[in-house]
Parts: structure tokens; C-alpha cells; sequence
């Protein structure tokens, strides 16, 4: 497998139309890959599971998260490229997992933004009363918009995620405010009806609203200077998730009392009893937010995967165009255009549920995470007792190790760069 740098094997510069992302865009991209729609469903199905005790289980899923979080942070630092996760584990296990990896990761992102534009399309549909089927058609046009902002890249994704990502945020704020002064503290109370057992019931259900950091990791190469905007954008992803997270399942128990486990709607609940009238607009609009700002991570990720895997020889050859961070791999984001066509062209007709293209997106980016964390155990601690530069770049000759900052006769695995 070759390995390559963000900037090309001689570490030329980058042509004037590139485009790098900045600690601003790229907060708004990671925020995207874990403030999914799963957050308008969520408070209920936690809260039916363990009440109000549910709180502790999104606090302790916060606060487990960050660890995650920055790990998959100071491996994007020290390996900026688009085969993020799929890179690591090359480095820390050799190319057939790299390959392994990234197959699994490229290959659930069709089935994965199918089942985040449905959550988006249903509640949509719900919100506003349209009839049921209109749900397909909105999650089409949800993936449809992702593609052609991705097809201009990330000058026009970046931009348009951090406006949509603003406007969530101004929307939740607003929701959490305005329905703050009916929070009633005995809605609290009985505080654990399930007992401890509810509280482990309600991790397991939200556990996957704290995923995301596999798909942020493809991302790692397109910033403009990976060493501080990686950290900077995980550490404010951490704080504006935990902040939107928490406040909202607050006022939802809050407000609703026993309402939060049995609708399935909480968020327009909220929404209705803080704005009134325009609530049903304002949930309309904000789950048309969060199912856009998903599909768009989790695709802008998945093509530069798609370009670094055929760089690497794990797909075919010509989908490696457009590889090089600052391009747009147009190639491998037509591909996951297809794919995604034909996964909804099956899907829809054959009514494969929305819980089977969750379960089976769980499933393969758990293992994801699960490799990309074994890697940083691997690979994180060796490069702190070396002290070796981040991200350094090689010279002219090949005859440097997978690492490029000791010859290949020092390094413990023996791989040489070469030229894709």
C-alpha cells in the first residue's frame, strides 16, 4: 500500500483553488457528524427507558466521549490525510486492515445517510402534517442537496454547514429558553422509576449519538493547519454538543414531566410550549437542519475516503482523481452517489426499515471505532516517547519509513513510501 502526504509526495504546493478548512468550518463539519436528527428522537426513547435519571446517562456518555474524541484529534494531527480512520489503523497494523477498514467505513456511508435523511424526511412529515410517503421524497432531496454541495466542494460545504449549524444552534437556543420558566422541578421526581438497570438501558439506546469521530477523522487532511484546527474544532464540538445535549434533555424532562416518555415527538413539545403557533415551522426547519448537516459530513468524509483507498490500491485506480487534500475527489463522491441510489432504490421499494439501516450503520462504525482507538493505543504512545514531529513531511528519495521522520532502516515495520 502507498502512502502518501496531504500535500503530494514532494510536498508541492497546493494549486491557488484549493480550498483548506479553518477551526470555524471544521467545528461546524464535526458537529455535523455528531449532532445528528437522532437528537429529536432521542430524549423520548432515554426518557421511557429511565425517566428522569436518564440525565446521568448522557452526562456519562459526554463525558466518555471525549477521550474518544480527542484521540481520533491527536491521530488527525499526527496523520492528516482522507483515509482517516483507514490510516491509522495502516500505520498501527499494516495495509490489509487499512484496506479492511476503509471498505467497511465507504461502504455503510450509503446506508448510513439513507437512514439519517429518513429520520430527517419522517419527522419532517410529521411536523408540518404532510401525508407519510412525502418522507421518501424529502430524504431524497436531503441527499440530493449533500451531493451538490460536496460537488463544489469544501469551500461551498464548509460554508453552508457553519450557516446551518449557527441557525440550529439559535434554533435549540431558543427552544431552551423560551420553555425554561414552565420547567417545573417536581417533573423530576420520581427521580429513577427503572431504577440503575433503566439508567444502563438508556446508555445503550443513546450510545451512537456520541458516534461521529470516525467520519470527522476523513477530514483531517483538508485543514489548513491540522496540529492546531483539529484540536481547536474537536474541543468546541465537545463543548457545543454537551451544551445543546444536556440543556435540551434538561427542559425536555423539565417541561414535559412524564409527556418526554411517551410522545415521540418531545422537541416540537418543547417547541410548542415555548414559541406556540410557529413551533410546528420551527421543528420542520430543524429537523430539515440536522438530517442536512449529517448526510453532508458523513458524505464529504466518505468521498475522500473513497479517493485515498484508490490512492492506496483498495479501490480501483481512477477513483484516486482528486485525492490531494484541497481537491474535490469527484470520482469516489459519484460512486457514493450511486451507491446511495441504489441502496434507496432497494430500500424503499422492499421496505427495509429504518431500525435495520441503523442497526446495520451501528454495527460497522462501532468496529470502525473500535480499530481506530486499538490504533491510537498502538500508535499514540510510541510517538510521545520519540517525540517525533507531527505530520512531517518526506523528502525526494522513497527510501523513508511509513512515519517519514526516521529512514526505513529505523523503523519498527519496515514500510517505504512510494509515489501513488
Amino acid at each position: 500500500m502507498a502512502l502518501s502526504t496531504r500535500n503530494g509526495p514532494a510536498g508541492a504546493a497546493a494549486p491557488a483553488r484549493e480550498h483548506r478548512l479553518g477551526t470555524a468550518q471544521g467545528t461546524a463539519l464535526f458537529v455535523g457528524a455528531v449532532l445528528g436528527p437522532g437528537v429529536l428522537a432521542l430524549p423520548h426513547l432515554a426518557a421511557a427507558a429511565a425517566g428522569p435519571a436518564s440525565i446521568l446517562a448522557w452526562a456519562a456518555l459526554l463525558i466518555l466521549s471525549a477521550p474518544v474524541a480527542l484521540t481520533f484529534a491527536a491521530l488527525g494531527a499526527r496523520y492528516p490525510d482522507g483515509g482517516g480512520v483507514a490510516t491509522f489503523a495502516g500505520r498501527a497494523f499494516g495495509p490489509r486492515v487499512a484496506a479492511i477498514v476503509g471498505w467497511w467505513f465507504f461502504g455503510i456511508v450509503p446506508v448510513g445517510t439513507l437512514a439519517g435523511a429518513r429520520i430527517g424526511g419522517d419527522y419532517v412529515t410529521s411536523a408540518v402534517g404532510l401525508d407519510h410517503s412525502w418522507a421518501v421524497v424529502v430524504a431524497v432531496g436531503l441527499l440530493a442537496a449533500a451531493f451538490a454541495t460536496n460537488h463544489g466542494g469544501l469551500r461551498m460545504s464548509g460554508r453552508v454547514q457553519l450557516v446551518l449549524v449557527s441557525g440550529l444552534a439559535a434554533l435549540l437556543a431558543t427552544a431552551i429558553v423560551t420553555a425554561g420558566p414552565r420547567l417545573s422541578w417536581g417533573n423530576f421526581t420520581p427521580f429513577a422509576p427503572h431504577g440503575a438497570l433503566g439508567v444502563v438501558h438508556a446508555a445503550g439506546v443513546l450510545f451512537f449519538a456520541f458516534a461521529g469521530w470516525e467520519a470527522a477523522s476523513h477530514l483531517s487532511g483538508e485543514f489548513a493547519d491540522p496540529r492546531r484546527s483539529m484540536l481547536r474544532a474537536t474541543a468546541l464540538t465537545l463543548l457545543i454538543v454537551g451544551v445543546l445535549y444536556l440543556g435540551l434533555v434538561v427542559t425536555v424532562l423539565g417541561v414535559l414531566g412524564g409527556r418526554a416518555a411517551t410522545s415521540p415527538v418531545p422537541l416540537a413539545l418543547v417547541l410548542q410550549e415555548g414559541i406556540g403557533s410557529g413551533a410546528r415551522t420551527a421543528t420542520g426547519v430543524v429537523a430539515v437542519i440536522l438530517g442536512f448537516i449529517a448526510v453532508n459530513t458523513y458524505i464529504a468524509g466518505g468521498a475522500r475516503l473513497g479517493a485515498a483507498l484508490a490512492r492506496d490500491g483498495a479501490l480501483p485506480a481512477p477513483l484516486a482523481k482528486g485525492a490531494a487534500a484541497g481537491r474535490v475527489p469527484h470520482r469516489s463522491l459519484g460512486l457514493l452517489a450511486a451507491l446511495t441510489g441504489l441502496v434507496t432504490a432497494v430500500a424503499v421499494p422492499y421496505g427495509i426499515g429504518l431500525d435495520t439501516l441503523m442497526r446495520a450503520t451501528a454495527a460497522c462504525l462501532a468496529a470502525v471505532t473500535v480499530v481506530g482507538t486499538a490504533a491510537a493505543v498502538r500508535l499514540l504512545p510510541r510517538e510521545d516517547r520519540r517525540g517525533r514531529a507531527l505530520a512531517a513531511r518526506p523528502p525526494s528519495s522513497p527510501a523513508w519509513c511509513c512515519c517519514r521522520a526516521v529512514p526505513t532502516s529505523s523503523c519498527p515495520r519496515r514500510w517505504r513510501w512510494a509515489p501513488p
